[in-house]
């Protein structure tokens, strides 16, 4: 449909609520600090823009909340190790099964079974997001849904405080 000022309508779908968190713990840094290790129950939002379907669908609410909360499980009850980070050194002991993080005179030990390690160099509520997002997007492609022209992924880490990430997705959607 065409409107009388020529422009094309924007239709978008969201999802949030339950199911769509995780909990799980991690140490950003801050320049060179490291924060305390510490947890959150985050919360995941998000919202697709697209054309419709032959059906009239942006996007299936069922489908987009089952792919998003599949992410949020694979996050649930982990450490998030920021592998890229710049600030901290990582090695995976095989023989013991754990990364070691060392930071200033800090060293940490955690199993790698409690570990998700992530390919951000930060764990802030931003690069999360854009993990999930990134994830979420090679899922929604794997499903040919490819009507898709816009994604937008928020992770809440406390109420009123969130890191959000979107991207345009190109418009040849088989290039994804």
């Amino acid at each position: 449909m065409i409107l009388p000022d020529n422009t094309e309508p924007i239709r978008e779908v969201s999802v949030s609520g339950i199911r769509l968190r995780f909990a799980a713990s991690h140490m950003a840094t801050l320049g060179s600090v490291l924060e305390p290790l510490h947890g959150h129950n985050y919360v995941v939002s998000c919202r697709v823009e697209g054309d419709l379907t032959e059906d009239n669908w942006v996007m299936d609410f069922s489908v987009l909340k089952q792919l998003l909360r599949s992410q949020c499980e694979l996050l649930d009850h982990k450490f998030l190790l920021q592998m890229n980070s710049n600030q901290l050194s990582i090695v995976l002991q095989n023989e013991s099964r754990s990364y070691v993080i060392t930071h200033g005179d800090k060293t940490y030990h955690i199993p790698s079974s409690d570990v998700v390690a992530l390919p951000i160099e930060n764990s802030t509520a931003e690069l999360i997001a854009e993990y999930i997002a990134e994830a979420l997007i090679s899922d929604i492609s794997s499903a040919n849904v490819t009507n898709l022209r816009k994604i937008t992924l928020e992770v809440e880490e406390m109420p009123g405080q969130s890191g959000i990430y979107t991207r345009v997705l190109p418009s040849d959607t088989k290039d994804r």
